[in-house]
């Protein structure tokens, strides 16, 4: 398994090699535009930084999948994994936050399915309509949970590491959404929730509610 660190290094290694290269001739015909890049290299470090997260112990917490605020809570029909009522959550990802997804809960990924879309920003309360969009359902325990990964307005940057039929570890990386994006989480209909509109969340680590004691979905 990759360091913190080393993920980082293996998501951004491209810009940071183009923007050395860059600097390198910066520095040779005007030493005082090298900053600019250098100052990029530094940016996308932070950017694509992987934090240490604490991972709560309670097997029946819904975990946030994605860093961020959430813009919307509302109770919709989920016909795509969960086939019917659920609750969903609307996460938006400012350039500022880790862009890292994880798995919001312990299971099996029982489903993937990929969207092609535009690339309006993701703070559009319409984007996740139309956007590029990433699905991926996990069933734990009798109990489905779907995550979805939307992108922004720059296109094709979205990464998802969770292949259907794999086990997933709560709070483990399944995937990355760069520069500027959101993430909606649906889980199931009856579920309590510990969050609000507004509220600041950590991915792997912000409890967002705790499973129903009775519904399951089979």
């Amino acid at each position: 398994m990759l360091s913190r660190f080393a993920l980082t290094l293996k998501l951004c290694w491209h810009y940071i090699v183009a923007l050395s290269v860059l600097a390198a001739v910066f520095y040779l015909r005007f030493p005082l535009l090298a900053i600019i890049p250098i100052v990029l290299i530094v940016f996308i470090l932070f950017f694509f930084r992987n934090p240490k997260r604490n991972v709560p112990a309670d097997k029946n917490c819904i975990l946030s999948p994605a860093d961020g605020v959430i813009m919307e809570i509302d109770e919709v029909i989920e016909d795509r994994f969960i086939q019917g009522p659920a609750i969903r959550i609307s996460i938006f990802l400012s350039i500022l936050n880790v862009h890292l997804n994880r798995s919001p809960l312990q299971g099996e990924v029982r489903y993937r399915y990929y969207r092609q879309g535009k690339f309006i920003p993701a703070f559009k309360s319409h984007a996740s309509d139309i956007n590029e969009k990433n699905f991926i359902g996990i069933e734990s325990g009798g109990f489905k949970v779907m995550v979805c990964q939307i992108t922004g307005f720059i296109p094709r940057r979205m990464k998802c590491w969770a292949d259907e039929g794999k086990m997933l570890a709560v709070g483990e990386l399944i995937g990355i959404i760069k520069f500027g994006s959101g993430t909606e989480i649906f889980i199931p209909a009856g579920s309590d929730l510990y969050v609000q509109k507004g509220d600041k969340v950590k991915a792997g680590e912000t409890a967002l509610g705790i499973l129903p004691s009775v519904l399951k979905y089979k």
